[in-house]
């Protein structure tokens, strides 16, 4: 009983404060004329705000397969920029999430390296990144499917580069002509989804 007296008092509040606010014409011109002033302001500081330079798109990398110690140089601290991460053997260029997986972004951790055990784990630590090569096999069957989900993740969000290799794994030879028949069916499946 106690709430509702409480309640009705509060909206009684309201009310009479509406009212006095919006009864008297003096106070709807001071509130028109604070609004007025509010806006100008705001959209004067978004005038003077200089608009944030866009960084040119880098030319799409070439498919490849890699060694970890050559995804290791696509760190995003190169000259170009350029961040890859593995994720269950393979390779995404991660570049346009430069604010997540850039250095200082929060997965940035992530950047050169195979993160699929750190995915599945949920650990954003160093012990959960391998320099080497990682088969997974001790992660049980749900950690696991963690793996999987994250792996399709990245593969609607980013663009696949190639796998990332195991000791003694000889690298694919990709074709210019498969990166294009790629391309186009991609581009018919986004057709088919708009």
């Amino acid at each position: 009983m106690a709430d509702s007296g409480n309640s009705e008092a509060g909206s009684g509040f309201l009310s009479k404060f509406l009212s006095e606010l919006f009864g008297s014409p003096l106070n709807l011109a001071l509130v028109g004329v604070c609004s007025f002033l509010v806006y100008k302001i705001w959209s004067s500081r978004r005038k003077h705000d200089p608009p944030t330079p866009r960084e040119p798109e880098l030319p799409p990398l070439k498919k490849q397969d890699f060694t970890h110690e050559q995804l290791r140089e696509y760190d995003g601290k190169a000259k170009d920029g350029r961040i890859l991460i593995a994720v269950n053997c393979k390779v995404f260029d991660v570049t346009r999430g430069k604010r997540f997986y850039g250095p200082g972004g929060p997965y940035g951790i992530f950047a050169g390296r195979d993160a699929s055990r750190a995915l599945a784990t949920f650990s954003l630590g160093e012990e959960a990144l391998r320099d080497d090569y990682d088969d997974l096999s001790d992660l049980n069957s749900m950690q696991m499917d963690s793996v999987r989900e994250w792996e399709m993740q990245f593969t609607e969000k980013y663009v696949y580069i190639g796998k990332l290799l195991k000791p003694g794994e000889l690298p694919t030879e990709y074709t210019d002509t498969e990166d294009e028949v790629n391309e186009d069916s991609k581009d018919k499946k986004e057709k088919k989804t708009d």
